[in-house]
């Protein structure tokens, strides 16, 4: 319906099981006329960061997030990148995170995400901020926030569409991440009382 009232429209995920490419798959089947160029998400905002900085990354995301990592060099990591790894958050993950961390000169940590949970059909899960905060503690580092809430994350969505902050709304069922993280960039925001609202 928005699309057809002839607003423009951009979606912001915050989804790092998977590529963009798969996630408008995914919504194509449960029959919305999307396109890739329609999604802003945190994986290509980080490789956009990785190159600029000469940065590479050890990855700690979800297997089916690697291919957005292609075209970075991740030899002699010098940062570690966090995603929703899902299933790959064990221990032994984490500790090698914390390790490369750890032995940095000046650690650099980037997360994908800082969400504290997300719902899925079988129920709330843990998100990527709850690892994050983890391996802030330990590392004595401040992560640098490449998805929503990130102000950054924002601008480069109303850059996409060409339009102001102070006329675009954001809507979204994250309180924090999604109405916070738009108001905070100059947007209105609407929260819905469906996914993830409680």
């Amino acid at each position: 319906r928005i699309k057809a009232s002839g607003l423009k429209l951009q979606l912001c995920t915050n989804e790092t099981q998977a590529t963009r490419e798969n996630f408008v798959k995914k919504l194509r089947a449960m029959g919305f006329d999307i396109s890739v160029a329609e999604v802003t998400a945190p994986a290509p905002a980080a490789c956009r960061l990785l190159k600029e900085r000469g940065l590479r990354p050890h990855l700690l995301v979800h297997d089916d997030l690697v291919p957005e990592f292609a075209e970075v060099d991740k030899t002699n990591p010098n940062c570690v990148v966090l995603g929703d790894a899902a299933e790959n958050f064990t221990y032994a993950n984490l500790n090698e995170a914390f390790r490369l961390l750890i032995g940095m000169e000046k650690p650099v940590l980037i997360s994908l995400g800082k969400g504290r949970y997300y719902k899925e059909t079988d129920g709330l899960k843990l998100d990527v901020g709850a690892y994050m905060k983890a391996l802030e503690y330990a590392c004595d580092v401040q992560a640098e926030v490449v998805g929503k809430p990130a102000k950054r994350f924002f601008e480069s969505a109303l850059a996409e569409l060409g339009v102001p902050a102070e006329q675009a709304i954001m809507i979204g069922d994250d309180i924090v991440n999604d109405v916070g993280g738009a108001q905070q960039c100059g947007m209105r925001a609407l929260q819905v009382r469906t996914g993830k609202y409680r």
